[in-house]
């Protein structure tokens, strides 16, 4: 259980603001404030800074708001497990991203199912940032991803490494004379990138920035936050992408689309399973990725 001190340092982090996490909490400012000077009495450290007007964690703080945001999560973890019908400790409360949902997951999901077909299973898709954002409230108990985490925040296995790809329309036309050989040649073409907060644009763009080279460098780029949208205006010849083997896989052996080889372009990532750092659950976790590994 959570010391109730920690909640409140909990809510201050969120809206780093003592009014509104004593409103949040229906309790008086200097309440919220004797919390958080008893917490740091315990830690013997400051856990906030106030400076410019404005409030920002100190390294104490932000290792406090890691542990008691991994106890919060085991808490809330612990009762779903207890209140499960008949304790079946097959049911599972996760996560994935796009790419992972569509292309990797179905095969062993549906043999997880047919080994346990009364588990309950509750799946989201989203992207990156936004299912960290779940495993920290406690609504997802971990989660596949293949964007960058904060490893201070969170403990991993690798799932898959996957190779990325620069693809486009087999009728594209180039605004270049000659096909393009090097990452620069595509420049005066529109790039078609997932939404903010996807882990697919956080891996293109840091990709970019090796080659000095940001998403504005390009003629043009267009957001679409779901695959099979993105995937269709490639088709359509809208542009060009660069996206995980595995998603466009079936596309380049039907001819949908094809690979432009970069002579410059020798890009992988990693997926990971990730859940909160410290979990009492993570030996769980572990388990549950031999079910679930492709």
């Amino acid at each position: 259980m959570l010391d109730f001190r920690l909640e409140t340092f909990l809510t201050v982090c969120r809206h780093m603001n003592y009014t509104k996490a004593a409103q949040e909490l229906n309790l008086t400012q200097p309440a919220v404030s004797q919390h958080i000077r008893w917490l740091e009495e315990q830690y013997h450290a400051p856990l906030f800074i106030y400076a410019n007007k404005r409030l920002t964690l100190t390294r104490a703080g932000e290792l406090v708001r890691s542990a008691a945001t991994t106890v919060q999560h085991d808490n809330r973890y612990l009762c779903r497990l207890i209140q499960q019908s008949e304790g079946r400790a097959e049911d599972l409360t996760f996560g994935v991203t796009p790419t992972v949902g569509m292309f990797l997951l179905p095969n062993p999901l549906s043999a997880y199912h047919q080994k346990f077909p009364q588990a309950a299973v509750r799946l989201r898709v989203d992207n990156t940032q936004a299912l960290c954002q779940g495993l920290d409230k406690g609504e997802l108990d971990f989660a596949i991803v293949e964007g960058y985490v904060h490893k201070s925040d969170y403990d991993s296995i690798l799932y898959r490494t996957e190779r990325y790809v620069a693809v486009c329309a087999p009728n594209y036309t180039f605004s270049c004379q000659t096909p393009p050989k090097r990452l620069t040649d595509l420049l005066g073409e529109t790039l078609l990138v997932r939404e903010p907060g996807s882990g697919n644009r956080e891996i293109v763009k840091r990709s970019f920035r090796r080659h000095n080279l940001s998403l504005r460098d390009f003629y043009g780029y267009l957001e679409i936050g779901d695959m099979n949208v993105l995937k269709e205006m490639l088709v359509r010849g809208c542009g060009i992408a660069f996206l995980y083997e595995a998603a466009v896989a079936q596309d380049l052996q039907e001819g949908r689309l094809v690979e432009l080889v970069l002579e410059d372009l020798q890009e992988s990532h990693d997926i990971t399973l990730i859940w909160r750092k410290g979990s009492t659950f993570a030996q769980r976790y572990e388990e549950i990725y031999q079910h679930l590994k492709p």
